[in-house]
């Protein structure tokens, strides 16, 4: 009962530190040495040495090229202009009497082929501001709309996402980031609808109301520089936000073709490598020792998000390289955001091992699996979605519940004959729901961006990015469990 203690401990203050902007850098080791502290026998020194820093450096080992890659692609949308130049595209073809839906779309486009969340907020902001400016609907709604759009089904539900969400339970469950589209689609759509349904409702009403956009100064609503929490808060869930200043003034940008070609190339590269190119590869050479000792399944959703960002991020500087102002600035600025949003992660990740090599922790498996009456689906989504609640990260969540639980769920689940893609696919998007709460970091500067409070904006918020995610969630797991994976 003292371990049980000495882990709810160490999880209530790590939650309750980071939210006071405490570096998770930091939270991550002291509170797994907390937990263990409080298992009689528990040296100390080899849970940190060898439990917690093996588990953190093999996520960094693992998962860097993503974050790295990503990060980059990113930065080079972002300063070429083809992420405003899609934004634009999009908003102008729907038009103002269609604000919400443009907006929701842009957003959508721009992450589904790889951009940072961060940088989607960055570039749509000012485009949705002035078009609902125009249409008269309330700028409190502008938030949740960016939400929908960027934090959601795109996110976690679409197949073949190169979001970190979609990648890390790969290696688990030796799947693709196309497992289970069709189930991933239907989520998307239910995320998708019942978002655009209650933001439309809202706009309604308020239209009806007389509110208006409201009186807000825009030109200082975003702000140029984050203080440490709101930079802290950020780091988390993928880029860091200082490196993304917002634009001083107006730049010639690139059509909408030529900006949206690497984000298509990113999608079908995606899928070309995962299904069709790797696997007819001869990779009987990643048996041996030298290599890992493991398998193409382990590794051909990594291999082929590093082929298709690599090659996405080469289109787009043959397209709009010219339009770079500093093309070294803007890959140094891009690799350095990558660095602390995998520390952070991989800190939890140690975190989480530690947590799981104590005895205590078979107490919490057993209470998790009779949450989940028997059903691995059931208690899988109910502890990635808890755990990404707690630590107010999609993908720090995630990496804690597999760190810790992964290998038992597959294990449960090819006993009940359930498949891996299936498992897969319940991950991510129970990843996306609780951990939108109003700590996670992606909501505080959404909210900093736009220049709202969350009394002004949460609300919307919450419906679109954590009551319908886990409705889509909900639907997933009865569907899987009647129909299997498909």
């Amino acid at each position: 009962m003292t371990g049980l203690l000495g882990v709810l401990l160490a999880l209530g203050l790590l939650i309750w530190l980071a939210y006071r902007g405490v570096s998770v850098l930091l939270l991550g080791p002291a509170m797994a040495l907390l937990a263990a502290a409080f298992a009689a026998g528990t040296p100390l020194m080899a849970t940190y040495t060898q439990l917690f820093m093996s588990s953190a450096g093999g996520f960094i080992v693992q998962y860097f090229p993503l974050f790295l890659l990503g990060a980059i692609f990113g930065k080079l949308m972002d300063d070429s202009g083809a992420a405003e130049a899609i934004a634009q595209g999009i908003v102008g073809r729907l038009g103002a009497e269609r604000a919400i839906l443009a907006v929701v779309l842009a957003c959508a486009v721009l992450t589904y082929g790889g951009v940072s969340l961060f940088v989607v907020a960055f570039a749509v902001y000012p485009i949705g501001a002035a078009l609902f400016r125009q249409a008269g609907i309330p700028k409190r709604l502008l938030p949740a709309t960016i939400a929908l759009g960027a934090f959601t089904f795109t996110m976690t539900a679409l197949p073949g996402t190169p979001a970190i969400q979609n990648a890390i339970p790969m290696p688990y469950f030796g799947t693709t980031p196309f497992a289970a589209p069709v189930l991933g689609i239907i989520a998307a759509l239910v995320m998708f609808g019942l978002g655009q349904w209650w933001l439309a409702r809202q706009a309604i009403r308020a239209g009806a109301a007389g509110e208006g956009y409201g009186q807000h100064d825009d030109t200082g609503a975003m702000p140029a520089t984050f203080d440490k929490e709101q930079r802290e808060h950020s780091a988390g869930e993928g880029f860091d936000v200082l490196m993304i200043p917002p634009e001083a003034a107006a730049r010639a940008l690139p059509s909408f073709e030529v900006a949206i070609a690497p984000v298509v190339l990113v999608i079908v590269l995606n899928y070309v490598f995962s299904s069709l190119l790797i696997p007819a590869l001869d990779t009987g050479y990643l048996a041996h020792e030298r290599y890992g000792a493991t398998s193409i399944d382990a590794v051909r959703g990594i291999w082929s998000i590093i082929g298709s960002l690599t090659l996405a991020c080469l289109l787009l500087l043959a397209l709009c390289g010219r339009r770079l102002a500093n093309f070294r600035r803007s890959l140094d600025d891009g690799a350095n955001a990558s660095v602390l949003p995998i520390f952070n992660t991989a800190s939890l990740v140690g975190f989480g091992a530690v947590i799981a090599a104590l005895p205590a922790f078979e107490l919490i498996k057993a209470f998790v699996d009779q949450l989940g009456a028997g059903n691995p689906l059931v208690s899988l989504a109910l502890s990635v979605n808890v755990l990404a609640g707690v630590t107010g990260s999609a993908s720090g969540g995630m990496s804690i519940a597999l760190q810790t639980l992964g290998a038992d769920y597959l294990a449960l689940a090819q006993s009940a004959g359930i498949a891996p893609e299936l498992l897969h696919r319940v991950t991510t998007v129970a990843t996306g729901g609780l951990d939108s709460l109003p700590h996670n970091g992606a909501v505080v500067t959404l909210l900093a961006i736009c220049g709202l409070s969350h009394r002004e904006a949460y609300k919307d918020i919450f419906m679109v990015a954590v009551l319908f995610p886990i409705l889509a969630l909900t639907l997933l797991v009865i569907l899987g469990s009647v129909l299997g994976s498909f």
